[in-house]
């Protein structure tokens, strides 16, 4: 720096049983490998070394839901194929059009959370990215918080109802974040933790997790933004995040954004292979 569910006899993936006993897993996002709920987003996951895969919901526009192909069952079947072949699991599916567009503003918004949630629910992945974005900055417009928690209370219970997690990422501190979740009161609703997010602003990275807490992270965007790989940035120590995640007891997915090496941003292989190295050798080898 947001109820009616399908039906289907379609088999759920065998995508939520853990592929490993791992406590931190390392996941990429399909829309920053270009390559958007494309099937070649899972192949590349698998070379560059991650345990899964965050895939996008597609855009959003002016339209009522999101140009999602996802719920065309014979598509999904071929991702959920893809997947169990290349042994990569979903950690979350994204709708990362809200970036742009207003949650907070657009008349029509509850169509497009269904689809994500039924999207989820067919795909088996139990959370989603939901990101308050621009013009729902919270910080700068903080005219629109009304409006926010409205419709953060009905997507709440649109994802209690189906057992899924929906979470947000805000241009708030950890203490303003705790606040805004208690207003809301949904445990459906979590922090979708992101390091450059306080980075930015000068706030302590490693109080921030504290602040909120194990049980308020959802997931979190294990990286900063771009200049250099995580291994050599001198903003994050991540064997001090590491200390921190662990003394709070959390465990889940770090799924990396950005962090690319500025002078080569569009060298996907090389930029995310060389952070989900670095997160290995941190978060899962102890290296």
């Amino acid at each position: 720096m947001i109820r009616i569910f399908i039906l289907v006899t379609l088999t759920i993936p065998h995508l939520l049983i853990a592929q490993t006993n791992q406590r931190y897993k390392i996941g990429v996002i399909d829309l920053m490998l270009l390559k958007r709920q494309k099937l070649g987003a899972i192949e590349l996951s698998k070379q560059i070394g991650a345990d899964g895969l965050e895939i996008d919901m597609g855009g959003l526009g002016n339209r009522p839901t999101f140009e999602n192909q996802l719920l065309t069952d014979s598509i999904r079947q071929k991702f959920i194929d893809k997947a169990k072949e290349q042994q990569i699991e979903f950690s979350s599916v994204a709708m990362t059009g809200y970036y742009a567009q207003s949650f907070c503003n657009r008349q029509e918004y509850i169509q497009s959370i269904q689809d994500c949630i039924t999207t989820m629910k067919l795909m088996g992945v139990k959370t989603a990215f939901l990101p308050l974005g621009v013009q729902c900055d919270l910080k700068k417009n903080p005219e629109v918080r009304d409006s926010v928690v409205a419709r953060l209370r009905v997507a709440g219970r649109m994802a209690q109802e189906a057992g899924v997690i929906i979470a947000i990422e805000t241009a708030l501190s950890a203490t303003e974040e705790v606040a805004l979740l208690k207003e809301i009161g949904s445990d459906a609703i979590r922090i979708y933790f992101n390091f450059s997010n306080p980075l930015r602003e000068g706030r302590d990275l490693y109080k921030e997790l504290k602040t909120l807490g194990a049980k308020r992270i959802a997931m979190i965007h294990a990286s900063n933004k771009d200049s250099v790989w995580l291994e050599n940035d001198p903003q994050i120590d991540i064997k001090k995040v590491k200390k921190t995640l662990d003394k709070m007891k959390w465990r889940g997915w770090l799924v990396i954004e950005r962090s690319r090496d500025a002078r080569k941003p569009r060298d996907v292989k090389g930029n995310y292979g060389a952070n989900v190295a670095y997160l290995r050798r941190i978060f899962q080898t102890g290296n």
